[in-house]
């Protein structure tokens, strides 16, 4: 590196991290290929002693191979320019009632469990309870190894088919939650903020912080005039951190705003673009009269709804970032 590198911290820090997670790729392959050498040894090995109790260890050595490979080769569909990024996911509850805020609130649940088995840092910036259960809405941000290129395969509309426990008659409801996700803006260069454009309130926080948080008005509210776009954010105990959060929400919005508008412009030239809109669900969570979870864009099922439920999401995302490939 340079004498000046750091001059820029910046621009140093980005840098930093790319050629960290470039040598943590390199890594990754130079085990596969140990371990690959090592087989074939230990293959060579059997056949030159005509020994076969090293089968078992064959075998075993064959299924971690495969898993590792196929790490890898998951790890080469992250060639989108955020995907290596933290990511902010927001969800909202459907219209239902109390049905869909319960519903909003598993999958809230749902991507706080992935990220705590994927051994990733997860905090809610902000959530605004439902009426009698559940929640309305909730922004989550995500820390760790391609968490946005991993969970932008999430976005879009959820649909819950269950007996609902708030229904009296036990009958079946059916509720539907959005999912967005966002790449988290890593400098204010990236997306440039006016002053003019931006309506900032401040109000009274509840929920997490205790009773002194709700005795000031910590909480954050920003309008981008422009856009009509609003966050918000809450869970800070100085309107000083709420401020700085609730702005880089704003940024990955409008960020991914204009992604949306390339997305839209190179449609022709990339193909048909898989819509995150709402009333366009991308998976269905089934518990009666059957149980089952499918995802109606890479048709990948599972018979084990309440594992998904509780994070195992990988065979989702996996089968749905190899299909998006192609």
């Amino acid at each position: 590196m340079s004498d000046g590198f750091w001059n820029d911290s910046t621009k140093a820090q980005k840098i930093s991290k790319e050629l960290g997670y470039y040598e943590s790729q390199l890594n990754d392959i130079n085990s596969v290929i140990s371990s690959l050498q090592s087989l074939k040894e230990l293959v060579i090995l059997s056949i030159d002693e005509n020994d076969d109790s090293f089968e078992e260890e064959i075998l075993n050595s064959i299924d971690l191979l495969e898993k590792d490979i196929g790490n890898l080769e998951l790890k080469t569909l992250f060639d989108g320019k955020y995907d290596i990024r933290n990511a902010i996911i927001s969800i909202h509850a459907g219209a239902g009632g109390v049905e869909s805020q319960d519903w909003a609130s598993m999958i809230m649940r749902m991507y706080l469990r992935w990220a705590e088995k994927m051994n990733m840092t997860s905090k809610i910036l902000e959530i605004s309870k439902g009426d009698e259960a559940g929640i309305k809405s909730t922004t989550i941000h995500i820390k760790g190894n391609n968490v946005y290129g991993l969970l932008k395969s999430e976005r879009g509309v959820h649909r819950l088919v269950r007996l609902s426990p708030y229904d009296s008659d036990n009958a079946r409801h059916t509720s539907f939650v959005l999912v967005e996700t966002l790449p988290e803006i890593e400098s204010d260069v990236e997306i440039e903020l006016k002053s003019d454009d931006l309506n900032i309130e401040s109000f009274k926080a509840g929920g997490a912080g205790g009773q002194s948080v709700q005795k000031n008005s910590t909480a954050i509210r920003i309008t981008h005039i422009p856009t009509g776009i609003k966050v918000s954010c809450q869970n800070e105990r100085s309107q000083a951190q709420n401020k700085e959060i609730a702005m880089k929400i704003l940024q990955s919005r409008l960020l991914s705003l204009e992604l949306k508008k390339r997305e839209e412009n190179e449609k022709k030239i990339r193909g048909p673009h898989i819509s995150a809109e709402w009333g366009n669900q991308i998976r269905s969570y089934v518990l009666h009269p059957y149980k089952m979870v499918k995802d109606h864009r890479s048709d990948y099922e599972s018979s084990d709804p309440d594992k998904i439920l509780d994070g195992d999401i990988n065979e989702f995302i996996d089968n749905y970032l190899r299909i998006s490939k192609n």
